[in-house]
């Protein structure tokens, strides 16, 4: 085996694939539930790809800079400032997101009781993680507090941390993915949001 500058080259690489007899009955397939064309579906994308490249750069330009904490005087002020913008962030991301959904082709064979009660209990464990993550680590331990300065004394290691390394991800992903599921049903009666 050599070795390289850009590490070694297992098989070949990429460069000895045929692209071109690629097995695309897959895609074909999932192309039938997801129509990428859809307005709706561009604009979720974009919200889910615009809003942690929003926070991670605000955030990294806060510390090379600490232009946010001179101009509100504080950084906590500064820290609070972003995390409000985050959260009317995400409120978008999670309004485009039930949109996209919406608009979307059903998968019929998910429109049924058993779904719905996973999405639900999908839902609430997700929340758990994420509620209980902001618990243990504070508003300026949620929304990076850390990039402004602002330093926990030690390590978060209570509820949910002792179990996973990233609850309020895992939490989310488990909420996004359990409202995907209740969405599947065409009637969600009191929860039917109209746009």
């Amino acid at each position: 085996m050599s070795s390289s500058v850009a590490g070694p080259d297992c098989c070949g690489g990429l460069g000895n694939i045929d692209f071109r007899q690629a097995d695309l009955c897959v895609m074909t397939w999932l192309l039938g539930y997801v129509d990428p064309s859809d307005p709706h579906f561009v604009v979720a994308v974009l919200t889910i790809t615009f809003n942690p490249l929003f926070w991670n750069v605000v955030a990294r330009w806060e510390q090379k800079t600490r232009k946010l904490s001179r101009a509100f005087g504080s950084p906590y002020l500064a820290c609070y400032v972003l995390g409000g913008a985050i959260l009317l962030l995400n409120v978008l991301r999670s309004h485009c997101f039930t949109e996209a959904m919406r608009s979307q082709p059903r998968v019929d064979s998910l429109d049924s009781p058993a779904v719905h009660g996973l999405g639900l209990a999908l839902l609430a464990a997700g929340s758990v993680l994420v509620l209980s993550s902001f618990f243990a680590l504070g508003f300026t331990g949620t929304f990076l507090g850390d990039y402004f300065g602002i330093l926990k004394e030690a390590r978060v290691t209570t509820f949910p941390f002792n179990i996973l390394d990233n609850p309020m991800y895992w939490g989310s992903t488990a909420n996004y993915l359990g409202w995907a599921l209740i969405n599947v049903q065409t009637d969600l009666g009191p929860w039917t949001i109209g746009c």
